[in-house]
């Protein structure tokens, strides 16, 4: 008898579990999609606890400055483009600035030539950093938890460690020269950490406690700032405390504008994001591109032409609208742009001028990170912060744990010479004391019939811009899902030098061809990964979907 039960009791339990195991997941009611997996548990953490989007950005933001150092950052700068629950569309500038002491012929020789990586390596390439005080400031104004609560993930996961991945260990064997000759061989990153690896950074989590404990006042005052500055004048800086002080982030309008029936809010200068991105689908638009197939000849000839004409018109205009006048509405205006494409014939590539492909030089894509946040209130925020190049001037500040930006290479050090991602700038441009740098970060939403739709950004110096059109027109022109999207092979081309780049083996021999025979410049040799875009994207169902880049250790976590 008893065995009978035993045996009826089992059989129910296994139907049960049956039953629950088939049941399907319920709805995502958010999500974080960034660089780390790490930081995007943290971020879906704190809103399990209860926090906001806003809360959760500051807490991934932190834990990417502990486990993604060429990129995240407590020392570099970055934007936020947001969404509150109300509706209210925002953006918060907190970009790195020129100090006190720069000038605009500080990176010249005396005979006005540009001296190599004065700009990009070194005490001198760094920026005040804004990302700490930009933080503090999101908090001020959309946190619900407690500031301590948000910067202890990041304080745990510095004192316990963070495991190597092998993309990593990539990065990290490529830079080891640099770092040692910077900072000498006992520096932490020069330590050969191989896949698997712990790493922990104990000086990180010290610094992160007092960030803590006083918010911004723990990095650009007391002891943080006194180690900063020591660092930064001892590898040939010019900050001092007086910049540290200075230092505000701004609240900005972001760039709006209309694309069929998308409404996109992007980031507005000193990011050229917005304005670029802005010109490029708006010169789209007229051609009905979604008739096409995605990637075919027309559709990319379209692209790459809308593109060349963005990228010289950024060159003259764009700059710190606190320093120079933008003239937003005129280069965003529909005639202007049609006149620019006036010229373009599917025949023939229109050409930019002829330019020695040598002038250019690739880095490698990691030197930005971006991440999407939305919560399950409606909040969503896109972010982009950066470094500039990888690990930034490759200055380590030992006693704090973490790198500098090398963020004053962004300038036009010397107008019609490119900077390290081939960008020429002008005047609008130029250093200044106190000026922000310009910069191709885009963050993005995108509202559909009004509604929220997408979360979307990326990496990669110069492809920023691009990468984020060829996401957005995947999705809505040539209807794929997000990930589909993200994963798709992309291009660029960026007016000077006048080539287009394609990501490697990811385009078929004869398409390369036929684009040639038009007179478009693509060699093997430019090839090279794009971007690292990472979304999220709400259905008109309200589902909610994500794409992480397969193209490095990027990963979507869910908020159920």
């Amino acid at each position: 008898m008893i065995s009978n039960l035993s045996f009826r009791y089992g059989l129910l339990f296994s139907i049960f579990s049956l039953l629950f195991s088939c049941a399907p997941e319920p709805p995502a009611k958010g999500a974080v999609v960034s660089a780390r997996e790490e930081a995007s548990k943290i971020g879906v953490a704190i809103m399990k606890k209860g926090g906001n989007a806003f809360d959760a950005m500051i807490a991934t933001d932190f834990a990417l400055a502990v486990c993604y150092p060429n990129a995240g950052n407590i020392a570099g700068g970055g934007f936020a483009v947001y969404r509150h629950s109300n509706s209210e569309m925002g953006s918060l500038d907190y970009r790195e600035k020129a100090p006190l002491a720069a000038y605009a012929e500080m990176y010249l020789d005396e005979s006005g030539n540009v001296i190599p990586k004065k700009s990009t390596f070194g005490g001198l390439s760094v920026g005040v950093p804004g990302t700490v005080a930009g933080l503090e400031a999101i908090h001020q104004r959309f946190g619900s938890l407690p500031w301590k609560d948000l910067v202890q993930p990041a304080i745990d996961l510095a004192r316990n460690g963070y495991r190597v991945t092998e993309k990593q260990q990539q990065s990290f064997e490529s830079n080891k020269e640099e770092f040692i000759q910077m900072n000498g061989e006992h520096t932490l990153y020069a330590q050969n950490f191989k896949a698997g690896d712990l790493v922990k950074n104990n000086a990180l989590a010290i610094t992160l406690e007092r960030i803590a404990e006083q918010g911004s006042a723990g990095f650009y005052q007391g002891k943080n700032a006194e180690a900063l500055i020591s660092r930064v004048q001892e590898t040939g800086g010019v900050i001092t405390f007086a910049d540290l002080n200075a230092y505000q982030p701004v609240w900005r309008d972001p760039i709006h504008f209309k694309y069929k029936d998308l409404d996109i809010y992007t980031m507005g200068p000193p990011s050229s994001g917005g304005i670029c991105l802005g010109q490029i689908m708006k010169m789209i638009e007229p051609f009905d591109i979604g008739q096409y197939k995605q990637n075919s000849l027309e559709a990319v000839q379209i692209m790459v032409e809308a593109e060349r004409r963005s990228y010289a018109d950024r060159s003259l205009y764009l700059g710190d609208p606190d320093f120079v006048q933008v003239p937003k509405d005129s280069l965003l205006d529909v005639n202007y742009l049609n006149q620019r494409m006036a010229t373009f014939s599917f025949d023939r590539a229109t050409l930019s001028s002829d330019i020695n492909p040598g002038t250019i030089v690739w880095e490698e894509s990691e030197e930005t990170t971006h991440y999407s946040i939305l919560d399950s209130m409606g909040n969503a925020v896109a972010v982009t912060t950066t470094l500039n190049g990888s690990y930034g001037s490759k200055v380590f500040v030992d006693s704090g744990g973490y790198f500098l930006n090398n963020e004053m290479d962004d300038f036009s050090s010397k107008p019609g010479v490119p900077n390290m991602f081939g960008l020429l700038g002008g005047k609008a441009n130029a250093i200044a004391p106190e000026k922000r740098m310009l910069s191709a970060m885009t963050p993005t939403l995108v509202l559909k019939n009004g509604a929220l739709s997408m979360i979307v950004g990326t990496p990669g110096g110069s492809t920023i811009i691009t990468s984020v059109l060829q996401t957005i027109l995947n999705v809505y022109e040539f209807e794929m899902t997000l990930q589909e999207a993200v994963n798709a092979p992309r291009f660029h081309h960026q007016w000077l030098p006048d080539l287009v780049t394609f990501e490697p083996k990811r385009f078929d021999a004869g398409f390369i061809q036929k684009m040639q025979a038009k007179g478009y410049d693509i060699k093997e040799e430019y090839s090279r990964i794009i971007g690292r875009v990472d979304g999220i994207h709400i259905s008109e169902e309200n589902e909610i979907t994500t794409g992480a880049d397969p193209r490095g250790d990027d990963k979507a976590v869910l908020f159920y």
